[in-house]
């Protein structure tokens, strides 16, 4: 299972390749927020069955409590409200005695800090999901289970025609949307192309669903891949947590205002 050093080396490499590119809208009070809840975040749960064993008391609570933070999606569910008022004082109190910088000089909100508490619990799970239990996770054998280990998959047209036509559709679509003489602003074809990743990705998978769960016999989906379990995690605990960490980002006029602020 990972560690306290990679959940946090790994979301304050993210925070900080963000601020990079952002040019401060993901400032340090993101990062500390971001990799404070990947790093402490759901294993309070552990910590708190560990300390009521330690001290011999209310350990049938701290196996509860742990059972109960120790999720990806409760974890912001139970603790989110009151974890986000205690992150947003505090990057105000690290704000006013100028202990910690923020180029828009303006301290992180409530829902800002929400944003970044579920962003957390997210990264933390990309990792324990991947790295934990020798391999034998919930999450990495439903994953494994998408794919056809049953011998050498048998070849089926129909999957290579609509996998191949998908495909073929999100090439095309992303050349067209970022066409030369489009005239629209990157912002928009930005849009639109996420739009277009989205539907893609959710007919791909719907299709890999009717192979495998729906049909019978099941067939491979894609050959002997395992693309449903794989696009499905992805989405949950890699894009939407940066995604989150996007939404959670300084407005650029509160950035460009403080730049602008005499020396």
């Amino acid at each position: 299972m990972p560690g306290p050093g990679a959940h946090m080396m790994y979301t304050l490499q993210v925070g900080s390749a963000l601020a990079k590119v952002t040019r401060g809208r993901f400032s340090p009070h993101h990062c500390l927020v971001y990799a404070l809840n990947a790093f402490l975040g759901p294993d309070l749960g552990s910590f708190v069955e560990w300390l009521s064993s330690v001290l011999g008391v209310g350990r049938d609570l701290g196996s509860t409590f742990m059972h109960l933070v120790h999720d990806p999606f409760w974890y912001t569910v139970l603790l989110g409200f009151p974890l986000c008022v205690l992150y947003s004082w505090v990057s105000g109190t690290l704000l006013r005695s100028g202990f910690l910088d923020s180029l828009s000089a303006v301290p992180l909100n409530r829902k800002q800090c929400l944003f970044l508490v579920s962003a957390g619990s997210l990264s933390h799970f990309f990792l324990d999901h991947l790295f934990e239990e020798n391999g034998n996770s919930k999450m990495y054998k439903w994953i494994l289970s998408t794919g056809w280990w049953k011998g050498s998959a048998p070849i089926d047209t129909d999957s290579v025609f609509v996998i191949g036509l998908l495909c073929t559709s999100l090439l095309a679509g992303f050349v067209y949307i970022n066409r030369v003489k489009n005239g629209k602003s990157l912002n928009s074809k930005s849009n639109q192309s996420l739009l277009l990743i989205s539907v893609v990705a959710t007919l791909y998978c719907l299709w890999c669903g009717f192979q495998i769960y729906l049909r019978d016999p099941p067939r491979p989906a894609i050959g002997e891949e395992a693309d449903l379990g794989v696009i499905i995690f992805l989405t949950i605990y890699f894009f939407l947590p940066h995604g989150l960490c996007i939404l959670s980002m300084n407005q650029k006029e509160l950035v460009q205002a403080s730049n602008q602020l005499p020396l």
